[in-house]
């Protein structure tokens, strides 16, 4: 039985038609850069969300770029985030000569443990920033709170994450700024590296249009230094394509997801998901002792399995100059030697997924 992650091949073939009329269309018009299709999907993202602001851009990794430009985060301004999650996250934070703070994390959702974030504010920090790992939303209320009390920013990095929901309330329209990713594997992707960046504030969303354009208020008129962050027309007209259908996949991935929790053994940890929360299973990541063992086994009978993320950030080289050190963030280096993400797709028949279940139980 041939099983794939994500399934990317079978989503464009179920959609097709749609996707093929739509890139179509920008070849025939030639408006490759900013054309309309940039702002149709940007209302319609705006009307999905909730926020009264998106701005499309080039990854992921450019909008949490963007956020923290567009709070004008210095030199040695201090950002509090996780060390368990994609290097992205503090990668922005360090690439703007600011400090990632790290604070460890839930054992059971794998998201920044809320109560261990006071103790790390100090004079210099300017902003918190959670990650909805897998596709679940942190405690936000917790961190909402202690921003207001330190008269700090949120910036949600919601890479992960578009769809959920935390409160019924969507993971985008959480925060000063929200961010997402639309690279191709994520639960809504385009066909290259594409993102977002939301918000409620007027002044964040109008800054944070100039800096995608190197900071250029009208031609040749630079108000900030920006970056060339621009969200390219295909990609906004595939995205615009897969909007259509991304509820539907969302359900079935909750589906598929309590398929896994009901028949999986109680031998591993399944994720948990808060019951005041809707994720959107970006990832199914289990928690498993013998991991190497197991992911061999499954190899062997073709069952793709991935790994995120297997070095916590405090523990990565580029971050050696932050003086943190093996044992600092005990949950985080723990489950990143446990942690084992499943195949996860719409697109997954329930005989695979039985397959992959019975093929996991018997290995344990």
């Amino acid at each position: 039985m041939k099983i794939d992650f994500a399934n990317l091949q079978l989503q464009y073939q179920s959609y097709k038609k749609k996707i093929d009329k739509n890139i179509q269309l920008i070849l025939d018009n030639s408006n490759y850069i900013l054309g309309e299709q940039v702002q149709t999907l940007e209302n319609e993202l705006q009307d999905f969300s909730g926020a009264q602001y998106a701005i499309t851009c080039s990854s992921g990794t450019d909008a949490l770029l963007l956020a923290l430009m567009a709070i004008d985060v210095q030199p040695d301004d201090e950002i509090i985030t996780t060390p368990f999650t994609w290097i992205s996250t503090g990668e922005m934070i360090a690439l703007l000569k600011a400090k990632p703070v790290f604070v460890d994390i839930e054992p059971d959702t794998f998201n920044i443990n809320a109560n261990l974030i006071e103790d790390a504010i100090t004079k210099k920090t300017k902003a918190i920033m959670p990650v909805s790992l897998f596709g679940q939303p942190a405690d936000i209320d917790s961190i909402q709170d202690l921003a207001n009390k330190h008269n700090l920013k949120v910036i949600i990095d919601g890479a992960q994450s578009f769809g959920s929901t935390y409160k019924n309330k969507k993971d985008s329209n959480l925060g000063d700024i929200s961010t997402t990713s639309f690279f191709p594997s994520k639960p809504l992707g385009c066909y290259g590296d594409g993102g977002a960046v939301f918000t409620n504030n007027k002044e964040y969303a109008e800054k944070i249009k100039l800096l995608r354009i190197h900071g250029q208020s009208k031609r040749y008129h630079h108000k900030h230094i920006g970056i060339g962050g621009r969200l390219d027309t295909i990609q906004a007209a595939i995205l615009l394509a897969k909007l259509s259908y991304f509820s539907k996949e969302l359900n079935d991935r909750r589906k598929i997801a309590d398929y896994y929790a009901k028949n999986l053994s109680n031998v591993l940890e399944k994720p948990v998901i808060k019951q005041d929360r809707i994720s959107t299973w970006a990832q199914y990541t289990i928690k498993v002792k013998k991991r190497e063992s197991l992911q061999l086994k499954l190899k062997e009978k073709g069952i793709p399995t991935s790994v995120f993320y297997p070095i916590p950030l405090h523990l990565q080289e580029c971050f050696k100059y932050l003086n943190y050190k093996k044992g600092d963030f005990l949950i985080s280096e723990k489950v990143s030697n446990e942690v084992l993400s499943l195949p996860m797709n719409a697109f997954l028949t329930i005989d695979q997924i039985k397959f992959i279940i019975f093929s996991i139980n018997k290995s344990l």
